[in-house]
């Protein structure tokens, strides 16, 4: 499918920071894979660290607004990974993340995700401070990225085929919203109800965070919707043929 965020190299200078994962028993599927929604995990802890490393962890609060998740290989069971991320590209109150996921026996994940950036206090949109942007401003090479959303409403139809799902209390995070990992569980579901999955691409786009409760996750084609009883969509999924 075409559209997807880029998967841009690693900067040739700036800053790039890495962490060492090791893969426990609750982040892999009972084949031995690591789940999407644990890559997820690494993925959003790895961006913390970084953050925090640089000295501006208290400056805003980030949330994902669009990850995008490319798996040549899963990573396996208690197999060390090495995590790799840098800034891919800035805008005014919102930044890009590109992360590499790497084993020794070949796992790798490419990933890129669009953080917006809010103001701790009042949780809403804030400009980067020139601090975060001279920090990172070298690994964006000057790419300039927007927030806009673009995956499609479902249809109205009712053409999609619908099963339901159900998010629980204890996946509330910090903010006091479900966590970005836990979306990623809703496509986790579906890989584990079908053959072991080699490789796959995948792109997940949030549009008003959810509390617990219960959803209907909509499908047609490639695309997935999950959509509150009220009919709110929350998030869409878009598969690469």
């Amino acid at each position: 499918m075409s559209g997807f965020d880029e998967i841009v190299a690693a900067p040739v200078e700036g800053r790039v920071f890495a962490q060492t994962m090791r893969p426990g028993l609750a982040d892999a599927a009972p084949g031995g894979r690591v789940r999407l929604d644990a890559l997820a995990r690494w993925l959003q802890d790895v961006a913390l660290a970084d953050v925090s490393d640089a000295g501006v962890g208290d400056r805003a609060v980030w949330v994902v607004r669009r990850a995008r998740m490319l798996v040549d290989r899963f990573p396996r069971f208690d197999e060390p990974a090495t995590v790799r991320t840098f800034a891919s590209g800035l805008g005014r109150m919102w930044a890009q993340r590109r992360t590499t996921v790497t084993t020794p026996g070949g796992g790798r994940v490419e990933a890129v995700a669009l953080w917006v950036h809010l103001d701790p206090s009042s949780g809403r949109p804030v400009p980067l401070s020139d601090e975060e942007l001279e920090l990172y401003r070298a690994s964006s090479a000057g790419r300039e990225v927007k927030a806009r959303l673009r995956h499609p409403a479902p249809p109205a139809d009712g053409a999609a085929s619908a099963r339901p799902w159900c998010f629980r209390s204890s996946e509330l995070d910090l903010a006091g919203h479900i966590n970005n990992a836990a979306y990623w569980s809703v496509l986790e579901d579906e890989l584990l109800a079908g053959p072991e999955p080699e490789a796959l691409d995948v792109e997940l786009e949030f549009r008003t965070p959810a509390q617990p409760g219960t959803f209907a996750v909509l499908a047609q084609g490639p695309r997935r919707w999950l959509v509150a009883e009220a009919g709110e969509v929350h998030a869409s999924f878009a598969l690469a043929a």
